[in-house]
C-alpha cells in the first residue's frame, strides 16, 4: 500500500489537498454534528442542568483528547516524514510505540479519574445542582477512555499515511453510532444522562475495533508487530517533541474551561455554564472545517518536507491559508447574522437564548483570524519544529486567554468572560504573523519556484 503515500509527493497539490482535506472536513463536521445532536438530546431530555453537567465534565474529555492528540499528531508527523524519506521501518516503529503509549496512558488516566471523580468535579466548578448529573455522566465516560484515546490517535495515523478515506469513515462511523445509540439509551431504556454517556462509550468501542481490523487486514502502509511495541525512548522523545504542541493546545483548553466555568458560576450561575456549553458546540460546528483543512495539510507538508520538495511544501501551506481564512470568515458572518436562531437549535429556555445570542456575537467578533492561527500551528507540527508549534499551541489558551479570564470578569463581570475570547484571538493572530515572518522561507516561495511548481503540476496532470 506504499502507493497511497507516494502520491503525496507526486500528484498536483490542489487536488491532493482537496482529496485529503475534504474527507477530514466531512468527518469533522459529522463529529461536530453528533456533539450538537447529543447536546439537543440532553437539553430536551434532561434540561439545562444536563447541558451544564456535560460542560463541567468536558475538561476531562479534553484532557484525554489532548493526550491522544499528542500521540496521534506527533506520531503522524514522524510517520509522514519517515515515509517521505523512504524509511518504512522507522514509520512502523513509531506506530508501535504509539500503540503502547495509548494503552499505558489510558489505563492510568481512567484509574485516577475514577478514584478522584467528585473532588475533580468540584475543582471544575460543579455546583450542588450540577454535581449528581456530572458524576453520572463522567463516571461512565471514563470507562471508555482506552477506546476513545485509541480512535482519536489512530485516526491521525491513518491520515498521516495518506488514507484520508478510511480516516473519514472512522469519524463518520463513530458519530453516526453515537447519534443512534444515545436516544436508545436515554429514552428507550430511560437512562437519562447516563444514556448519553453509554451511547458515546459504545460508539467509540465499535470504532476502535474497526480500526484494528483495518491494520490487521494489510490495507495499511503500516503493520502491527510485537517487535514494534517495544519502547524506543529516542523515538518517543521525537514523537512527543512534536505532539507536545497538540497536547498544549487541547490540554490548555481543558485548564481554560475549568477557569471559565468557575468564573461563570461566580458571575452568572448554572445558566451561564450551560450557555458556554452550547456556544462551544456552535464553535465546533462552524470552525471544525478549518481543523479538517489542517488535518489534510499535515501529511502533505510532512511528506514533501521529508522528501526535500520545498516548492510543494510552500504551495500546500499557501493554499491551506487561503481556504481556512475563507471558512473562518464564513463562520463569522453566520454567527453575526443569526445568533438567536443558533441558540434556539439547542434550547427553548428564553433566558439562555437571550444570554447566548449576546455572548455568541462577542466571542465570535474576531473569529475570522482563527484560520491563520490554526494553519500556522499545523505547519510547524508537520515540519517537526516542536518549539514553534508549542508556542502557537500555548498562545491562545494559556499565554493570552487564561490571564484575560482571570482579569476581565473582575472589571466587567459576566461580560468580561465573553470579551476575553476575541481579545485572545487578536493577540494570537498577531503572534502567528510574527512567526510566519520569522520563518517566511517555509511559508512562501519565490516567483521562480512558483513558475516551476506550475510546470510540474501541469506535467503531472497531463500524465
Amino acid at each position: 500500500m506504499r502507493e497511497q503515500s507516494e502520491r503525496l509527493g507526486r500528484d498536483p497539490v490542489p487536488s491532493l489537498l482537496v482529496s485529503l482535506a475534504v474527507p477530514a472536513t466531512v468527518g469533522m463536521l459529522v463529529m461536530a454534528l453528533h456533539s450538537v445532536i447529543d447536546t439537543i438530546y440532553i437539553a430536551r431530555g434532561v434540561g439545562t442542568v444536563g447541558v451544564a453537567a456535560v460542560a463541567i465534565s468536558f475538561p476531562v474529555q479534553l484532557f484525554f483528547l489532548a493526550l491522544a492528540g499528542a500521540l496521534g499528531i506527533g506520531g503522524g508527523s514522524v510517520i509522514s516524514r519517515s515515509l517521505g524519506a523512504d524509511d518504512p521501518d522507522k514509520a512502523n516503529r513509531a506506530f508501535g510505540n504509539i500503540l503502547s503509549m495509548i494503552i499505558i496512558v489510558s489505563l492510568i488516566g481512567a484509574f485516577l479519574g475514577l478514584a478522584y471523580l467528585t473532588p475533580m468535579l468540584k475543582l471544575f466548578g460543579a455546583s450542588k445542582t450540577i454535581m449528581p448529573y456530572a458524576i453520572d455522566y463522567l463516571g461512565i465516560i471514563l470507562y471508555g477512555t482506552i477506546s476513545f484515546a485509541f480512535g482519536f490517535s489512530i485516526n491521525n495515523i491513518v491520515r498521516a499515511e495518506g488514507n484520508a478515506r478510511v480516516a473519514m469513515l472512522t469519524m463518520i462511523m463513530s458519530s453516526v453510532l453515537n447519534i443512534l445509540f444515545t436516544p436508545l439509551f436515554m429514552f428507550a431504556l430511560n437512562m437519562g444522562i447516563k444514556g448519553a454517556a453509554y451511547g458515546t462509550v459504545a460508539a467509540q468501542g465499535i470504532t476502535a475495533v474497526y480500526l484494528l481490523v483495518y491494520f490487521f487486514s494489510g490495507k495499511s502502509s503500516l503493520s502491527i508487530r510485537l517487535l514494534y511495541l517495544t519502547p524506543d525512548f529516542a523515538l518517543i522523545k521525537e514523537i512527543m517533541a512534536v505532539g507536545a504542541s497538540a497536547f498544549a493546545r487541547q490540554g490548555s483548553a481543558s485548564v481554560m474551561l475549568i477557569i471559565a466555568n468557575n468564573m461563570l458560576i461566580y458571575y452568572g450561575g448554572d445558566l451561564a455554564i450551560a450557555v458556554l456549553g452550547i456556544i462551544h458546540r456552535v464553535m465546533m460546528f462552524t470552525l471544525m472545517p478549518i481543523l479538517g483543512v489542517v488535518q489534510g495539510m499535515l501529511p502533505l507538508v510532512g511528506f514533501n518536507y521529508g522528501a526535500g520538495k520545498k516548492i510543494r511544501v510552500n504551495e500546500s501551506i499557501i493554499l491551506s491559508l487561503k481556504v481556512s481564512t475563507m471558512i473562518s470568515c464564513a463562520a463569522f458572518l453566520l454567527v453575526m447574522a443569526i445568533p438567536g436562531a443558533l441558540m434556539r437549535v439547542f434550547t427553548t429556555d428564553p433566558e439562555a437564548i437571550a444570554m447566548g445570542q449576546s455572548a455568541l456575537r462577542i466571542m465570535f467578533a474576531l473569529s475570522m483570524t482563527v484560520g491563520v492561527q490554526m494553519i500556522t500551528g499545523g505547519v510547524f507540527q508537520a515540519l517537526g519544529k516542536g518549539k514553534e508549534a508549542f508556542i502557537m499551541s500555548l498562545a491562545r489558551q494559556v499565554i493570552f486567554l487564561i490571564p484575560l479570564l482571570l482579569l476581565l470578569p473582575v472589571l466587567f463581570g459576566l461580560t468580561g468572560v465573553w470579551i476575553a475570547f476575541p481579545l485572545a484571538e487578536m493577540f494570537s493572530f498577531l503572534l502567528a504573523l510574527c512567526l510566519i515572518k520569522r520563518h517566511r522561507d517555509y511559508f512562501f516561495s519565490d516567483k521562480l519556484s512558483r513558475v516551476k511548481l506550475c510546470s510540474e503540476t501541469s506535467s503531472a496532470a497531463n500524465s
